[in-house]
């Protein structure tokens, strides 16, 4: 049995895996509300909820699997990247706990968790595949040829997609987090009156940038309130999202044939949004690529995808030493 624990940013997260990665429980606690009057995760308050709920979680989620602490072989906990404050309660955690039980810890990669998270509820994953991470801090593409060794193919040069999606719902109002809420009124909307142009577009470069996205939101916003028009707010959003999707999809899309992958994964938190699972599974079989997304809830932060990486990292044998210090800038892929 593995623990798998996740404080990288605002969800405090456990779960308990087997050691074939079957996930036996799992217990997420958001700070959404916490964070919500600020407009933004705050990183000192998101430290501090760590704290007061990382035992609590790590016990219900043991209570859900019907095992005690001593029946675990294994503790994995994120070590990177992410606020550091954040990492530092996990892998304190992580490291007392382990220590007491006598049993290996595994720091992992909290983007080789999302990765792993391809194949918790949606059928096994197995390389090669092109990989799209895309979540409020990340948005990176990867040859994914072996497991442990993703090579870098593209990433964001600015704001990541959910970042986008969050600083475009502060403008229009909706508050925060921004994702959830476009999504649910672009559907309401026609992406045709308010287009907005695609941000990086061309698939010579799988780079991503998505600030001038943003600044062309800001730019519609200021010159209709200049002229007195108004402007329907799910059009602007059915616009704003469906040219982040059209550039992820062709990009990721691009990245597989460049490859000669037949197999793409998605994940992070921007995989949960509607419009992006459907084109991306219309595109996929126009392609003749097979498209592996997770469901909702293994997308956002999860103890599961970090007990399913600590899974495959104690069949591999691998075992970290408990001087392990979180990293902020943990990199993966080169």
């Amino acid at each position: 049995m593995i623990l798998g624990i996740e404080t990288s940013c605002d969800e405090t997260a456990a779960a308990v895996a087997r050691a074939d990665g079957a996930v036996l429980a799992e217990v997420v606690r958001s700070q959404v509300e916490t964070h919500a009057r600020y407009g933004g995760v705050v990183p000192e308050l998101a430290g501090r909820r760590h704290i007061e709920t990382i035992d609590q979680v790590v016990r219900e989620a043991l209570t859900r699997a019907g095992i005690g602490p001593r029946e675990l072989s294994a503790v994995a906990v994120t070590g990177g990247p992410g606020l550091i404050g954040a990492l530092l309660v996990g892998v304190a955690y992580g490291k007392a706990l382990a220590y007491a039980l006598q049993i290996p810890l595994f720091p992992v990669n909290h983007l080789e968790g999302h990765l792993c998270a391809a194949g918790l509820g949606a059928g096994a994953v197995a390389p090669p595949f092109v990989a799209l991470i895309a979540s409020g801090g990340h948005t990176n593409l990867y040859h994914v040829k072996t497991w442990g060794e993703p090579e870098l193919l593209g990433r964001t040069l600015d704001d990541a997609a959910g970042e986008a999606f969050d600083k475009a719902a502060k403008m229009l109002g909706l508050g925060y987090p921004g994702g959830p809420v476009i999504d649910r009124l672009a559907g309401e909307g026609d992406p045709e009156r308010a287009p907005f142009p695609r941000p990086y577009p061309t698939c010579e470069d799988l780079n991503f940038s998505f600030s001038g996205i943003k600044t062309a939101l800001l730019y519609y916003l200021r010159d209709r309130a200049a002229e007195g028009r108004s402007w329907h707010v799910p059009d602007v959003a059915a616009g704003f999202q469906q040219a982040i999707v059209d550039v992820l999809v062709e990009k990721s899309l691009a990245a597989a044939k460049r490859c000669d992958v037949r197999h793409v994964v998605v994940t992070g938190g921007v995989a949960a949004n509607s419009q992006l699972r459907a084109r991306f599974e219309a595109r996929g079989r126009d392609e003749g690529i097979t498209v592996h997304i997770p469901p909702v809830r293994y997308c956002t932060d999860n103890g599961a995808m970090i007990a399913a990486a600590g899974a495959r990292l104690l069949r591999g044998g691998r075992v970290a030493s408990l001087d392990f210090e979180p990293r902020a800038d943990w990199v993966i892929g080169g």
